[in-house]
């Protein structure tokens, strides 16, 4: 039996290779000319989401009236899962993942938000993924902010058609280099007030920055996402009262 000592180098190394292995297959699945290679495709298959809906190109029945969601402006009724091709699972949430995905008309890739209904509906968190979607609406001319190409929706899920970022996040980076140094934090800080800025000017207030939600794109430059706990329509003076944010940091800082 092994003890925690003889553990922890191994745990290292193996955590070391996980995040090779992602580099990797962020830069190669950025490069359409690669990614038409079989041996490629054998490779980014391995990754490939274990959900049937995703992976065999079928999609769930077209939603019941009483299953509709409203999404707006962004919709596109004729757009379907197997329109891609999901490579990887690129993050997790409360709701569900989002996915590098290349869309196979324009070869084209993407990150795909896929949100489970019926976790939406039985927490009656309605009202913030409309938010997010109506934040997504408005910034997609921001540079340092995501943008929403399209959403549409199956009888079980929500699908949002986001920018794909191939930096990683700022926390990944963070955790690799365990420091930045100043003229590199004044740079990110600088980049984060601009889009906040915007946001602001929107009379819109974003209210879960950290550096997971805080991605960086193939020239360095920042780009904020996740808008679900964005608050709209707050004047210049106005506050907020809702309570939001981790409960333990909540707990800790009281």
């Amino acid at each position: 039996m092994r003890t925690k000592t003889e553990k922890s180098p191994l745990k290292a190394f193996m955590k070391q290779r996980r995040m090779g292995l992602n580099d990797f297959i962020q830069k190669i699945s950025t490069n359409s000319y690669a990614c038409k290679h079989p041996e490629v495709q054998s490779i980014l298959d391995i990754s490939q989401p274990q959900e049937p809906e995703l992976l065999n190109g079928n999609s769930s029945p077209p939603p019941s009236p009483s299953q509709q969601i409203n999404l707006g402006p962004s919709s596109n009724p004729h757009a379907k899962p197997s329109d891609f091709q999901f490579l990887k699972i690129i993050g997790k949430g409360s709701f569900g993942k989002v996915l590098l995905a290349r869309h196979k008309a324009d070869e084209k890739f993407y990150a795909v938000k896929v949100l489970q209904k019926k976790a939406i509906l039985k927490k009656k968190e309605e009202k913030h993924i409309m938010s997010e979607r109506n934040v997504l609406l408005k910034n997609v001319k921001h540079p340092f902010l995501v943008g929403l190409h399209f959403s549409f929706q199956t009888a079980s899920r929500l699908y949002f058609i986001l920018d794909y970022i191939n930096g990683g996040e700022l926390f990944y980076h963070l955790q690799r280099e365990r420091c930045f140094l100043e003229p590199r934090a004044r740079f990110y800080a600088a980049e984060i007030a601009s889009a906040l800025g915007y946001l602001h000017s929107l009379n819109i207030v974003y209210r879960d920055l950290k550096p997971e939600n805080i991605l960086l794109d193939s020239q360095g430059h920042i780009v904020l996402t996740d808008f679900g706990l964005c608050k709209e329509n707050i004047e210049p003076n106005g506050t907020t009262s809702t309570f939001c944010g981790t409960p333990e940091v909540c707990i800790l800082l009281s």
